[in-house]
């Protein structure tokens, strides 16, 4: 069997006048090979059957088997070949089935695959906002863990925000999509979710949580949930994810959750929304300027009321960090893991020890401003523990002279069994060796 390689190679010396023996000295293959070959009686790389193949006995039923199901295990039909006397390998019945492509596609398996034709979807303005969680790894003030954005996108304009939040759970989904209808502008009439387990339930009925259709009734919106294994419905805010994941957060240089925050909100103001796009009749524009002219509706007047809980450890001044502020607590709770509470539109923020109650209770400042927010008897109490701590001693030289104490002595007696009485002590008498000098000496 001859190589495409050397196929081309043999029609090509062929053209070029030589002979059938030297093109088959040339390429060390037998003379009736090539012969075969520059007549087209072989194709190369496919070998001559050695005689008729005992697939096509069975190859109409093995087609029928796999068009009345598509998903059956060619487990299952090899041993139904090998009882109709099949008698080759399961690897080479295996091939026969993907070479003669006996298998079907099933449809319902095949919509997320690709495979199947797309279409853009046309939005009206102010008509949908497409929301989507995404993870962003290494985040430096998380030791390099995995921070959290809820990312918000208009899909007529694809203007697009977001905002960090400490939990993907019910009430940062809630604090978050709050936040974000504000940076975004308003409004719209629809807003679109994958299954998410804080918007829905997951499973056959896609249907939206209680609580969370208190919450879009607050904000008079509908709510629409992809239906599952039919990808791509968020087409705007998933295409939105992958430009800001890799033209943003890649290169963001930040250190702070507050810092990636602002640094966040600039790169949309600027870099997303001058994105170029198109309007309604094909005129080029901005991101930007589609943007200006979404109908959207204003938020309500209060926020939705819903508790956010966090854990904090309490650091060495006694305060705990909360969205770029600090709030104090008792000294005496350094280093204690406590729970701070907050529920937007109350002013308020609550610092609780689940074990004893509550900590401390403080008015909500303005987030990422830096601020300590400190009660009156937590920074006497801090003072005092401060004070009590301070000292004016000199500190301890490296190069004293320090021997065992006479206490430490009587420990070391009594640990080798010697009560220290005087005749039990050995002593050594240089007059007594002189004595026995002379002796000694004869």
């Amino acid at each position: 069997m001859m190589t495409p390689e050397e196929d081309v190679e043999a029609h090509a010396l062929r053209k070029q006048g030589w002979t059938i023996s030297a093109i088959a000295r040339h390429l060390d293959r037998d003379r009736k090979t090539v012969r075969a070959y520059l007549a087209g009686e072989r194709q190369p790389g496919a070998r001559r059957p050695a005689g008729p193949d005992p697939f096509d006995d069975i190859a109409d039923y093995i087609g029928q088997r796999l068009t009345d199901d598509p998903h059956v295990l060619a487990t299952a039909l090899f041993d139904e070949a090998q009882a109709l006397g099949y008698p080759r390998t399961y690897p080479t019945f295996t091939r026969q089935i993907r070479d003669r492509r006996l298998r079907p596609v099933c449809p319902a398996c095949d919509a997320g695959s690709g495979r199947v034709p797309t279409t853009e979807i046309e939005h009206d303005p102010g008509e949908e906002t497409q929301w989507d969680w995404v993870e962003l790894p290494e985040a430096p003030w998380l030791d390099g863990g995995t921070a959290l954005l809820l990312v918000g996108s208009l899909a007529y304009s694809s203007k697009t925000r977001g905002v960090f939040c400490d939990e993907d759970d019910q009430p940062h989904t809630f604090d978050g999509i709050d936040r974000t209808v504000a940076r975004l502008g308003g409004l719209t009439r629809r807003w679109r979710f994958d299954r998410m387990g804080t918007v829905a339930t997951i499973g056959n009925s896609d249907r939206v949580l209680s609580s969370f259709a208190a919450f879009a009734k607050h904000y008079g919106v509908m709510v629409d949930v992809c239906p599952p294994r039919r990808p791509k419905r968020k087409g705007v805010v998933e295409k939105n994810i992958d430009f800001l994941t890799r033209r943003w957060w890649r290169t963001a240089d930040v250190a702070t959750a507050e810092d990636a925050q602002r640094s966040f909100d600039i790169f949309c103001e600027t870099i997303g929304d001058a994105r170029p796009r198109h309007d309604l009749d094909g005129r080029p524009s901005t991101v930007g300027a589609l943007a200006d002219h979404e109908r959207l509706r204003p938020l309500p007047a209060t926020r939705f009321p819903a508790t956010l809980e966090v854990t904090r450890k309490v650091a060495a001044n006694a305060t705990v960090s909360y969205r770029g502020n600090h709030y104090s607590v008792d000294p005496a709770l350094v280093g204690v893991q406590v729970l701070v509470r907050a529920t937007p539109g109350t002013g308020q923020i609550d610092i609780v020890d689940l074990a004893t109650g509550l900590l401390a209770r403080h008015r909500l400042v303005t987030p990422g401003q830096g601020a300590i927010v400190r009660d009156g008897a937590h920074a006497m109490a801090l003072q005092a523990a401060v004070l009590a701590a301070f000292t004016t001693d000199k500190p301890c030289t490296r190069k004293a002279n320090r021997p065992p104490s006479p206490r430490a002595k009587e420990l070391a007696a009594a640990i080798r069994g010697d009560d220290g009485a005087p005749g039990d002590a050995v002593v050594i008498d240089l007059a007594s060796w002189a004595a026995l000098a002379p002796e000694a000496g004869r």
